[in-house]
């Protein structure tokens, strides 16, 4: 690693063995939320549909009653397992990556865990860093394949959205008195609820599996306060974020793209899910062909961090062997990373 410059990180027998995907299957559409925010917009001089003008976004979903994000990222889990091959005494390693959690300890892994019946020699935590857990969760996974400390290893992640939209609406109808209240919190309306999960193993025991080959990442923690979120409160300069995460990544881009072949023979650009705005800005940025940018956004909103799994998992099928896939994602306080998976 440059100081000032990218962290690089290349793995040697990495695989990605399978990648899933589980809706939740409550679909709240971007014109209820603008129902009950009627008076609201009203009182501020605002016009209703942002969402879906802004940020493209025409619906999100919420988990069932009685359903947890734990559930939906152990469902994520088991599913990944089956698709893998792989039995649940095999695991050495899960990690959840959930912004989600219902309390500070336990973890949310060990209830994961618990709930796909993994063995007691699994080590098991939670890895939190906004939309870049999943991301990072991969790179620890893969230190560890690649050492030979374990052979299986399982990415989980589950996210529900429905206490912040419930209480950000609230807390508007209750108190918004200018645009700009509404600007702040506009980005908690855009999330989504879903689940996603990863099974990474050995390349020299899965020929069939897909190379995970490493990448790069970039920090700008000056930045930490753009966006502050709690589980029923988050405020985003949504402007100053998305920015301060182009001006960031076109930097990791500039230093590392040619370096690692990125600038031709990519099949699928598979992004952190946000916007319109914010898929275009990053397409003109690194001079991306936006056929290739499969989107789960308009239907989905913002995953958080299961948005980058959760997509990739909807294109496996169109995947053929030997295409270059790229994982790009900015996660608030900010990190930036690019990663590349050869399928």
């Amino acid at each position: 690693m440059r100081v000032g410059g990218n962290s690089i990180h290349r793995f040697s027998n990495t695989s990605v063995l399978s990648v899933c995907a589980i809706d939740a299957p409550k679909s709240v559409t971007s014109a209820a939320i603008d129902a009950e925010l009627a008076e609201v917009y009203q009182r501020v001089n605002l016009r209703p549909g942002m969402m879906q003008r802004l940020a493209g976004i025409e619906e999100r979903r919420w988990w069932n009653e009685g359903t947890t994000f734990v559930d939906g990222a152990a469902m994520a889990g088991a599913k990944a397992m089956a698709e893998a091959g792989v039995q649940p005494g095999e695991i050495g390693l899960i990690v959840n990556t959930s912004v989600s959690r219902a309390h500070l300890e336990p973890s949310t892994a060990v209830a994961v865990h618990h709930t796909l019946g993994l063995p007691t020699s699994c080590l098991n935590f939670d890895v939190t860093n906004a939309c870049l857990g999943f991301v990072n969760g991969m790179q620890l996974a893969s230190a560890m394949i690649d050492n030979g400390q374990i052979d299986y290893a399982l990415v989980v992640n589950g996210e529900d959205a429905q206490e912040i939209h419930t209480k950000t609406i609230e807390r508007l109808r209750n108190g918004a008195d200018d645009a700009r209240s509404v600007y702040e919190q506009f980005a908690s309306l855009t999330l989504g609820s879903g689940a996603a999960a990863m099974v990474l193993g050995r390349t020299d025991r899965h020929p069939e599996g897909h190379r995970y080959l490493g990448g790069v990442t970039r920090a700008g923690s000056e930045h930490h306060l753009l966006c502050v979120g709690t589980m029923d409160h988050m405020q985003t300069d949504s402007t100053g974020l998305m920015n301060a995460g182009i001006a960031l990544s076109a930097d990791l881009w500039a230093e590392s793209a040619d370096d690692f072949g990125w600038r031709s023979g990519i099949s699928r650009y598979v992004m952190h899910q946000v916007s319109n705005v914010h898929t275009r800005a990053i397409a003109k940025v690194f001079d991306l062909d936006l056929e290739r940018v499969p989107l789960t956004f308009p239907q989905r909103g913002n995953l958080g961090p299961a948005a980058i799994p959760f997509t990739l998992a909807g294109v496996v099928d169109e995947l053929a062997a030997g295409d270059r896939v790229l994982l790009l994602g900015i996660g608030s306080g900010l990190n930036a990373s690019i990663t590349e998976i050869v399928w």
